[in-house]
């Protein structure tokens, strides 16, 4: 009679799996608790795996926090990308805001990551974190659905960007009710979009114009 194989335990890892593990487990943390709830030691601990392991994927927990980030930037685009394909009555910059306020509320610990650590700003130029985050950067400059003219769509881009990132911020916190001025959040956020698409507009038709005159 052959012998039996052994099973494999089921908290152990093929080579090149548990870094994979390692950064949905810790989304799954970020998710709860935000970057503050992410520890290499307890991922280790909840892995089912040695303590030295995860170092032989992540030099320290900053590097973790990076690929960790990185993902969170590529599910937020895939998020983003979907919410602004396809036909509507809305335009894609109105689909694309509206996203980023559900997103930003619905998983504010992950939208902390990502925009309220030091993590990204650690992020040099061409790493695998900078190029998930201009990925998302590419898809606000898409919803502008506006022509290149010098870098004014980049600039409202960035714009939109800070006045969405407030409103999510302000109002995780309890601090944007609405009551005041009698206005929802998603109503602000419209309020913003139309803002931004006018004065994009108009500073390119501004370019234009001074473009004839200097010709």
């Amino acid at each position: 009679m052959p012998p039996r194989l052994a099973r494999k335990p089921l908290n152990t890892y093929h080579h090149g799996d548990l870094r994979d593990a390692l950064v949905q487990a810790a989304l799954a943390e970020a998710e709860q608790g935000g970057p503050e709830a992410i520890s290499l030691k307890a991922l280790a601990k909840k892995l089912g795996v040695s303590q030295p392991a995860p170092y032989r994927h992540f030099a320290d927990r900053e590097a973790l926090l990076a690929a960790v980030t990185a993902e969170a930037f590529r599910q937020f685009s895939a998020m983003l990308r979907e919410s602004i394909s396809g036909p509507s009555k809305q335009s894609k910059l109105s689909r694309l805001a509206q996203a980023t306020l559900s997103f930003g509320l619905r998983r504010n610990g992950i939208y902390r990551l990502m925009f309220a650590s030091r993590t990204m700003a650690c992020a040099s130029k061409g790493s695998e974190l900078h190029n998930a985050a201009f990925e998302t950067f590419g898809l606000v400059l898409e919803a502008l659905e506006a022509p290149a003219v010098g870098l004014l769509r980049e600039r409202q881009a960035l714009q939109i960007w800070a006045a969405l990132h407030g409103v999510v911020m302000l109002a995780e916190q309890g601090l944007l009710t609405g009551q005041v001025a009698q206005i929802s959040r998603e109503e602000l956020v419209e309020e913003i979009v139309e803002q931004s698409k006018l004065a994009l507009s108009v500073a390119i038709k501004a370019a234009g114009a001074g473009a004839r005159v200097a010709g």
